[in-house]
């Protein structure tokens, strides 16, 4: 079978490799399609992994064979795959929360095309209690769920309190994972949506996907935010980009009280000084930065897109065409969600 490979840093191959044969609690499935997504970038420069090593951490797939000890599942079905593999017995695990596991305390739990060989492929292996029904969902367009569904759905449910009819939540960078925040925020709370991106076509997109407001990133950014929440500011702050700039708007927005979620990997970095404002952050904000989500926001993400209130933005690609994907990704040419198809 053909897999998109990750030879040695920097360097990508498309390979011929053996169909793997699955294990006990192991399904095989044959890749209907593989999201692109930033990760992926940030590990082609990765200099310690278990080289070489198949890309894809979004898979959705039909399944095509069963290993010993697998029950509830037939060759035939659709499934997207949860992302992360922990160890399925720690506290961590046991509640579904695999994207804790303790087995790693202070590292990357592995994953599909993260430590695994994962989804840039024709086929691949995949634990059976990782695989949730597709229903009637494309199996290619869907694949995105697994992550950029999967991983803003995680942060915002870890800030439902404070997502109110009354409240503000802010989505900074409105691309392949934020485009989707968009539409969960206003799937599943009444809080007003601010909108920041450096794009102005992709804040004209993220106005259709129900934000109530579109702000462009740069120095009059704060300003403008805190005139639209009448000087209280953003209860909730997601940054999907996680570089200085955007991070400082965040902390310039962002209320007593409320939370600044980071989840763009961007190498950025916020100060935090342990005086009162106005120096620093405001009263009692939460920095964090949430790893993935579990086996249940998976769940739940299925059924908001199944019920038709979230829609991944696709546009679909040849799996032989990864690295040409990949270059466009880094330009910031891909709209919504780039998908590979076997």
């Amino acid at each position: 079978m053909k897999a998109f490979q990750l030879v040695s840093p920097g360097k990508t191959e498309l390979r011929d490799v053996d169909v793997p044969e699955p294990g006990p609690g192991q399904v095989l499935l044959k890749v209907t399609g593989s999201g692109v997504c930033h990760s992926d970038l940030h590990l082609l420069h990765a200099q310690q992994l278990p080289f070489p090593m198949t890309l894809g951490h979004e898979p959705a797939g039909q399944i095509v064979a069963l290993g010993p000890q697998v029950n509830g599942w037939a060759t035939g079905q659709h499934a997207i795959c949860y992302i992360v593999w922990g160890c399925g017995v720690c506290r961590r695990c046991a509640t579904g929360a695999e994207n804790a596991c303790e087995r790693f305390p202070r590292g990357l739990v592995p994953g599909p095309g993260l430590g695994y060989p994962g989804a840039m492929a024709e086929y691949m292996l995949a634990p059976a209690r990782s695989l949730v029904p597709l229903g009637d969902l494309d199996p290619v367009d869907s694949a995105p769920l697994a992550d950029a569904g999967l991983t803003p759905y995680h942060a915002i449910d870890r800030s439902r309190e404070l997502l109110t009819p009354t409240s503000t939540a802010v989505v900074i960078g409105v691309g392949g994972l934020g485009h989707l925040a968009v539409q969960i925020l206003r799937a599943i709370t009444e809080s007003t949506v601010i909108a920041v991106d450096l794009d102005q076509e992709k804040l004209t997109a993220a106005r259709g996907h129900g934000a109530d407001h579109a702000v462009l990133s740069g120095p009059e950014a704060v300003p403008e935010i805190l005139e639209l929440t009448h000087g209280r500011g953003a209860d909730v702050v997601l940054d999907f980009v996680g570089v200085t700039p955007t991070l400082s708007v965040g902390a310039g927005v962002v209320s007593s009280y409320g939370h600044l979620t980071v989840l763009g990997l961007g190498g950025g970095s916020v100060d935090f000084s342990a005086s009162g404002p106005p120096q620093g952050l405001p009263w009692g904000a939460t920095v964090s930065r949430p790893y993935g989500g579990t086996r249940r926001d998976l769940h739940e993400v299925l059924s908001l897109a199944q019920r038709g209130l979230i829609k991944v933005q696709v546009e679909r690609h040849p799996l032989a065409a990864a690295d040409d994907v990949l270059a466009r990704l880094e330009r910031g040419e891909v709209r919504g969600r780039a998908v590979l198809v076997p």
